[in-house]
C-alpha cells in the first residue's frame, strides 16, 4: 500500500510524538543527549568567579559527569574537552589548543551552542 507524502509525514510525527510520549522526562532528556552526541554541537563553556568570566572553553561537543570506578555513582564535578580561548575572543586562534578540563558540580557555568 503506497500512502501520499504528506501522509507518511504526518504519520512520522504522531509516532514519533507517541512514542515521547511514553517515556518518562529522564529518558527524553537521554534521548535528547543522544541525539545531540549523534549530531554534534559547537558548544562553549564559560566559567565564572562571580560575575567575573575567569575561562572560556570552544568547539566543546558535550560535557560528561564523573563516574565512581567501584560504584558507579555520579560524582561531583563534569569534564570535557575544548579549545582554551585564552584572550576571550570567542574564537580559536592558531596558538589556542584542545585541552581536556573539569570543573565542580557546584561551579557557575554557562554552557550555550556557539551563536557564530
Amino acid at each position: 500500500m503506497h500512502f501520499p507524502n504528506s501522509f507518511s509525514k504526518y504519520l512520522s510525527v504522531f509516532l514519533l510524538s507517541a512514542v515521547l510520549w511514553g517515556c518518562t522526562q529522564e529518558q527524553q532528556n537521554k534521548l535528547g543527549r543522544n541525539i545531540q552526541n549523534w549530531t554534534g554541537t559547537d558548544g562553549v563553556l564559560e566559567i565564572y568567579a562571580g560575575d567575573k568570566l575567569v575561562r572560556r572553553f570552544l568547539k566543546v561537543d558535550k560535557l560528561s559527569t564523573a563516574l565512581g570506578t567501584d560504584d558507579n555513582k555520579a560524582r561531583d564535578y563534569r569534564y570535557g574537552y575544548g579549545y582554551l580561548d585564552e584572550n576571550l575572543n570567542m574564537q580559536v586562534d592558531p596558538n589556542e589548543k584542545k585541552v581536556y578540563f573539569e570543573f565542580s558540580s557546584y561551579s557557575t557555568i554557562v554552557f550555550f551552542e556557539n551563536p557564530h
